[in-house]
């Protein structure tokens, strides 16, 4: 159970809030109800915590999910296993009994099984980064999870689903499969292929042998899933999938099981962190246990320009806004009204980006410049400060 005060913290997210900026709030927020059981270097504390992040992690994903639909909080039962439990809390309601499908929870726990860890990953490495400073464990977690938040980490199975969605029909795979293979073109697919694995995802194996058991024990119909039934025909049989080792990875099976259990595409980020939360657990409650443990610092290599030489700003060559012609360099172009600096480019230090730079940003008051042309820059003069009689 969490405390009954989350509530008022999870009630002040707005209705279509992504459940993902939820959880980062709201995790992070347990560190104010446990305060005095936060001590890394206490052994207790940090037994006590990492038991108490495993068991509340999936009632906030739920009161995520709850609230987002607009629906009443569900209580955890404590006579329900792990992955029942929370399925309990994300699709009951007061109203009537809710039955979980046994499949569906064994397909859960399999799936928090196989994401609970995968060595050195970017949220974990984030987890550890944070724990070096002797921050405290629930900061740490907090962190882990929105390290997970990103596309090219926890997103990924639902970059998936939104993929599926885009090609929309199993009549349009071949065509997706050819944008994939032409090398001109920055398509490629999602859920395929695996920076560590270079041949089939051990994980995937196992994922897509309970993908189909799920799928026909619950007798899904679902064009969607049609269509990714379809990718990994494909993938499983073309050689030019076959020859680079493009096989389905694990996000790929885990996002269809996901979507066959009813799980919101916006949620699939948020089952991620449920499963990994304990990976993270592990990894901190390792590091703590060393004598001792030093703050991390990444070494960080400068490539950046060489050696240059100080110039005051006063002995600077007298210049206008770089690349705007028809425009003089008159000093007192490079304030604004009040004397305040009006753009990048009037200090000579290059044009504004593309879409910002303010129409005669380095224009001064009513009669302080005669000199400016604007007409051959193709900048409109601002009146709130220019009148001078050339522009």
């Amino acid at each position: 159970m969490i405390h009954e005060s989350l509530k008022l913290f999870m009630n002040g997210f707005h209705y279509n809030a992504h459940p993902m900026a939820m959880m980062v709030g709201i995790a992070g927020s347990l560190a104010a109800f446990y305060h005095d059981s936060l001590d890394p270097e206490n052994p207790a504390h940090r037994m006590i915590t990492a038991i108490r992040l495993i068991a509340k992690i999936p009632t906030l994903a739920a009161a995520c999910y709850k609230h987002s639909v607009g629906q009443p909080y569900v209580y955890p039962k404590n006579n329900l296993d792990y992955c029942a439990r929370f399925l309990d809390m994300m699709f009951g309601v007061p109203a009537e009994p809710y039955n979980v499908n046994p499949i569906a929870a064994k397909a859960l726990d399999l799936l928090f099984i196989l994401h609970a860890d995968h060595e050195q990953n970017a949220s974990t490495s984030t987890v550890r980064l944070v724990g070096s400073t002797g921050a405290n464990p629930i900061a740490c977690i907090a962190g882990g999870i929105a390290a997970l938040w990103g596309p090219a980490h926890g997103g990924a199975n639902e970059a998936v689903l939104k993929q599926l969605n885009e090609i929309g029909d199993k009549s349009n795979v071949a065509k997706a499969v050819a944008r994939a293979k032409d090398k001109n073109d920055s398509y490629r697919l999602m859920g395929f292929g695996h920076r560590v694995y270079k041949n089939f995802d051990p994980r995937a194996k196992i994922i897509r042998e309970m993908c189909y058991k799920v799928l026909n024990e619950l007798g899904i119909q679902d064009p969607l899933l049609d269509v990714a039934m379809a990718l990994e025909d494909v993938a499983l049989k073309d050689e030019y999938f076959i020859e680079r080792k493009l096989y389905p990875n694990v996000d790929f099976y885990s996002g269809i099981i996901y979507k066959a259990l009813n799980i919101p595409v916006e949620m699939f980020t948020v089952m991620f962190a449920i499963a990994r939360t304990a990976g993270w657990i592990a990894h901190w409650l390792e590091q703590n246990q060393e004598r001792d443990v030093k703050i991390g610092r990444p070494r960080q290599i400068y490539v950046g320009p060489g050696p240059r030489d100080y110039v005051p700003l006063n002995a600077a060559p007298d210049r206008g806004p770089a690349g705007i012609p028809g425009v003089s360099g008159c000093p007192r172009a490079r304030r604004g009204p009040r004397g305040r600096s009006q753009s990048r480019a009037a200090v000579g230090g290059g044009p504004e980006p593309a879409g910002q730079q303010r129409a005669a940003s380095w224009c001064v008051p009513a009669g302080s410049c005669t000199g400016h042309d604007l007409s051959r820059s193709g900048l409109q003069p601002d009146p709130r400060s220019i009148s001078c009689g050339r522009v």
